[in-house]
């Protein structure tokens, strides 16, 4: 039973990993720091539970507190403070989809945990994983595509453009974080009819957005490599 469970918590977040690595068309990167970012994201729950906690004393509770401050303020603060000063001056990050898969590793790392976590913790039939599967884990899939999105728009963009597009990296997911926890919150009893369109809308911007960095990759004339770089 117990492997049963956390194989439904791990699973979604692997999943959509793959995805989004194997929709790199051009210079896939090596799988070693795919898992690493992945497992750093892992780790980071921790000290981000504690700097939650200290908020939570310091401001309070109230719905959108919750929402914009504890939990999507101080969660993508952390996951963009580890991709940019990890990633962003890497070797390896030599193309605009990069971005996008290395911020989604430390997001979905975050998530899976997170989703172990509760599954442990909560009784977690099917039903309740694969809502979790749908909504929480895709949620930080996609707040790491919009802060990989921007996040490699900057490393490729001109100079005056790299700070705007850093500030958007950092901005955009706390707000579309925020938005998705304050809607949980505030519309307890509707979340459910207003949820899915938001999501909806999340994913095809995303999938556009991963298709425009593929769109400006260097390697995009170059005969691509079928291999998988270990």
């Amino acid at each position: 039973m117990l492997f049963s469970v956390l194989t439904g918590a791990i699973a979604p977040g692997v999943f959509l990993l793959t995805y989004l690595y194997l929709k790199d068309k051009y210079d896939t990167e090596p799988i070693h720091m795919v898992v690493r970012m992945f497992f750093i994201g892992v780790l980071i729950l921790f000290p981000i539970m504690i700097v939650q906690r200290g908020v939570e004393l310091w401001w309070g509770d109230h719905q959108f507190v919750t929402a914009f401050g504890l939990s999507a303020l101080v969660e993508e603060s952390v996951k963009w403070f580890v991709l940019y000063h990890i990633i962003y001056n890497h070797t390896e990050f030599d193309e605009p989809y990069d971005g996008i898969v290395y911020a989604a590793s430390i997001s979905l790392g975050f998530a899976t945990l997170e989703n172990v976590l509760y599954a442990l913790m909560q009784p977690s039939g099917f039903g309740t994983l694969m809502f979790r599967a749908l909504l929480p884990v895709s949620g930080h899939a996609l707040f790491g595509i919009t802060m990989g999105y921007y996040m490699g728009k900057a490393k490729f963009a001109s100079a005056k453009r790299i700070k705007p597009y850093l500030l958007l990296s950092f901005i955009l997911p706390i707000i579309f974080h925020g938005l998705y926890d304050w809607i949980l919150l505030a519309f307890a009893h509707v979340w459910m009819w207003i949820i899915p369109p938001f999501m909806a809308f999340m994913w095809i911007w995303a999938l556009r957005n991963m298709q425009r960095a593929n769109n400006r990759s260097p390697f995009r004339l170059l005969p691509r490599e079928d291999e998988v770089k270990l």
